[in-house]
């Protein structure tokens, strides 16, 4: 079912002028590179409430965040695993070779372009460096039913730039306008691209990039701002999300390090940007879109740029770890939680609220019966039960099962055998109070 909306009203306008007059984090840390306490003169940046919802061509993305496409991660049971947590406005497939798209035998194309219909609102993200057939995978990808089509000119793997896809395309301009002809041309769905602000830091494009594309009739840009150089290391650069804010009218998605529901609004007060889009944040932590929705109706009743009388003024001080330049994603470790002074401004996950999400998501792997179901189980496993009292062995038990059945058991008799000391605990304070 495609999604037919009206216009968007005027959050986008509101939020463009809040935003503060200087870049941000120019030449500065961001506030969770910090540890707590260490600048006591240091004030968070300000934060406003992500938009309630985005508009892209015809279709209504509601609230504003978007889970980013990841390879090896959003196939469709991750994508529906998060859609049902909720929060989540906009989902997105592993980014997919369009020369696969064309080839009908091409088994793992069709895989990745596999969806139900609860994943609406959903877009198929294409990788290719040829208009011809960027356009005719585009055409593919709107008679499956997709809500939208998007091209991938961000991923920085080798093995991807040197055949002149992904990032590897940012220093071909003219290219990139052929396709955008292209595809717009060959599909009536909204057409978007994600891309990074350009090949390193004398190669700057984000802007330029941008203004092609609105100008060849996109209906949206995301921009990871980092470079292609830069992989996945350092501190996206915000003030590129905020420079093509200000050069183009279509929408404009920022991506980059959003860890946190305050880091999310950060982004938003920052830049201006009209949503957020979260990668490897997701697999660590699923609640992470949820949690942002909560927090971002806090917001509208507790302002938590500074401590004003009654509010929680919380801090984000989660570290991302590096990627791998092959492509494969590499996740940021989760902080232990510390206990709060005051009440959290979103949900925190129980362990037995950890326990359900595990269980739900590799029963869903076993049911899809997809052909690497066993190594996503343990795949996830790591990031998972990170935190977790225990996880370390549990997770060794879960490398050494042979079939995904069997992780199952493992999980189920970890979580019940804990789960029920805890009862048995809680059961005995109880006795001892009353």
């Amino acid at each position: 079912m495609r999604h037919n909306c009206g216009a968007t009203g005027t959050l986008a306008v509101e939020l463009r002028a809040l935003r503060p007059t200087c870049h941000y984090n120019t030449g500065v840390k961001k506030f969770w590179d910090n540890p707590a306490g260490l600048d006591s003169d240091r004030t968070m940046p300000g934060q406003v409430p992500v938009p309630d919802s985005l508009q892209i061509g015809s279709v209504t993305i509601s609230p504003a965040t978007v889970l980013a496409p990841m390879a090896g991660v959003t196939d469709t049971v991750f994508r529906r695993f998060i859609r049902n947590l909720g929060g989540c406005g906009l989902i997105m497939t592993e980014f997919t070779s369009a020369d696969g798209v064309l080839r009908a035998k091409d088994q793992k194309a069709k895989r990745y372009l596999h969806f139900y219909e609860d994943e609406h609102p959903i877009s198929a993200q294409l990788f290719g460096s040829d208009p011809q057939v960027m356009a005719d995978a585009a055409r593919i990808v709107e008679d499956l039913g997709f809500d939208l089509v998007d091209l991938n000119l961000g991923c920085p793997a080798k093995k991807v730039v040197k055949c002149n896809g992904g990032s590897g395309l940012l220093r071909d301009l003219p290219r990139i306008r052929g396709i955008f002809e292209a595809v717009r041309a060959a599909v009536k769905i909204p057409f978007t691209v994600k891309f990074r602000a350009g090949w390193n830091d004398e190669e700057i494009v984000c802007v330029e990039l941008a203004k092609i594309a609105e100008d060849c009739g996109l209906s949206a840009v995301a921009l990871h701002a980092r470079t292609r150089e830069q992989g996945y290391s350092g501190n996206a650069r915000w003030e590129w999300i905020a420079a093509v804010k200000d050069a183009v009218e279509i929408p404009v998605i920022g991506n980059g390090d959003i860890r946190s529901p305050q880091d999310a609004c950060a982004m938003v007060a920052a830049t201006g940007c009209d949503a957020g889009m979260i990668g490897r944040t997701a697999p660590a932590n699923p609640w992470i879109f949820r949690q942002i929705q909560q927090y971002c109706q806090a917001l509208q009743n507790c302002y938590v740029e500074t401590a004003a009388p009654g509010c929680l003024v919380e801090q984000s001080s989660t570290s991302l770890s590096s990627s791998n330049h092959d492509g494969s994603v590499q996740i940021p470790e989760q902080p232990r939680a510390a206990v709060p002074p005051r009440p959290l401004l979103y949900d925190e996950p129980s362990e037995s609220d950890r326990y359900q999400m595990i269980r739900t998501y590799f029963r869903m792997l076993i049911e899809e019966e997809l052909p690497d179901a066993t190594g996503k189980m343990k795949q996830f496993a790591s990031w998972f039960t990170h935190g977790v009292p225990g996880g370390a062995a549990l997770r060794k038990e879960i490398y050494d099962s042979k079939t995904a059945p069997e992780i199952l058991a493992r999980v189920e008799d970890f979580f019940e055998v804990r789960l029920a000391i805890g009862s048995a605990m809680t059961e005995h304070s109880e006795l001892i109070t009353s």
